[in-house]
């Protein structure tokens, strides 16, 4: 079969390319082509700013799809380039399979019309997701989430170094445009305090970008360091970590660090934002579970000093961390056992398979 898929940002990348190990180990005549979007925007200016390239990318896609005529078009999140992308595939009579569903739980509930319109089936990876969608008449599929299998795969590697803080500002310009700052600010308060000052302030570079997008954020003689490609091993090595929302707080909370969840927009697009979420939380442990596991700290509240005080408050109290870990295991248990990605890619090519039978 040959198998056309687009991710879109860095945690939809890592999904993708175990999707298509799987996909490997159940055809053996498989053929792949892969689309990767120049980089994810969000935020009301930001996407308006980015429209003309989006609108570039969306037209080459769509001829690129059309010029290698898949079996199937596999869409990998990422949903304000892929439900574009749906709707075209799915004219030109190509099946559409679409993993890692939208959260329109959150914001964009009518995005349900156009999977139920555009894709032939659904995958979501959260537990509580099937039947919020299958209440406003989608069916979908749930195979448990892959990211437990993603990360027990990665080898462990020791960093050296002493104790430390790790920093996930976000895999997106505009969340290090918010999060820096602030992270920059935090680290003056701890060396003026002497707050947590024994604790090294190490960030996690996010794929996508490179060290001039996290440096134009740092003040000279700042310590923070920015460490690529070893986020896996700087959460399980941390005492502590700052997350913005998102998929790096679910991995936090698999790599069993105490964590804090920070997250804010731009003035324009926070106003917005709190007019069509829905979601009572940002951190998706928090989601999974119904109730706050973790903190969470939004746009103003999200200050340096606040940062400053929940971290003292997970570094100083034994009780708070051990409650924090007892929410993780729950959190592993409803996620489902091993094996996410080969199930759904199992669904797929038999369904495939039936078609050509």
């Amino acid at each position: 079969m040959r198998y056309y898929l687009i991710s879109g940002e860095a945690s939809g990348d890592r999904l993708c390319d175990d999707l298509i190990q799987s996909l490997r180990r159940c055809d053996g005549a498989c053929e792949f082509r892969r689309w990767r979007p120049e980089r994810s925007v969000m935020g009301v200016w930001e996407v308006a700013a980015q429209l003309p390239r989006l609108v570039r990318e969306l037209r080459a896609c769509r001829n690129d799809i059309a010029r290698w005529k898949p079996d199937a078009v596999v869409l990998v999140d990422y949903p304000a380039f892929n439900l574009r992308i749906a709707r075209f595939a799915h004219s030109r009579g190509f099946k559409v399979y679409w993993y890692v569903a939208p959260k329109a739980w959150a914001h964009g509930e009518g995005r349900v019309d156009a999977l139920r319109r555009d894709v032939d089936r659904v995958y979501c990876i959260f537990p509580f997701e099937p039947e919020w969608f299958r209440s406003r008449g989608l069916e979908v599929r749930y195979f448990g989430n892959p990211l437990a299998d993603i990360l027990a795969s990665e080898e462990t590697r020791p960093l050296e170094g002493g104790r430390m803080i790790v920093l996930l500002p976000g895999s997106r310009r505009a969340e290090l445009s918010f999060l820096m700052p602030r992270f920059a600010e935090m680290e003056r308060l701890m060396d003026a305090s002497g707050r947590l000052r024994d604790l090294r302030l190490v960030v996690a570079g996010a794929p996508g970008l490179d060290m001039e997008d996290y440096r134009r954020h740092i003040p000279a003689g700042s310590r923070m360091e920015v460490v690529f490609g070893r986020t896996a091993d700087l959460l399980r090595q941390a005492e502590a970590a700052v997350v913005c929302s998102g998929t790096a707080s679910l991995e936090a909370a698999l790599s069993g660090v105490p964590q804090l969840v920070c997250y804010g927009f731009s003035p324009l697009t926070w106003k917005v934002a709190r007019k069509v979420v829905k979601v009572p939380y940002a951190s998706l442990v928090n989601l999974i579970l119904g109730r706050e596991a973790v903190p969470e700290l939004m746009q103003d509240a999200a200050s340096p000093e606040g940062m400053l005080d929940v971290l003292e408050r997970i570094l100083t109290y034994e009780t708070l961390r051990s409650r924090m870990q007892a929410d993780y295991a729950g959190m592993r248990a409803a996620l489902g056992g091993p094996g996410a990605s080969m199930r759904v890619a199992e669904d797929i090519y038999k369904d495939l398979e039936s078609l050509t039978a």
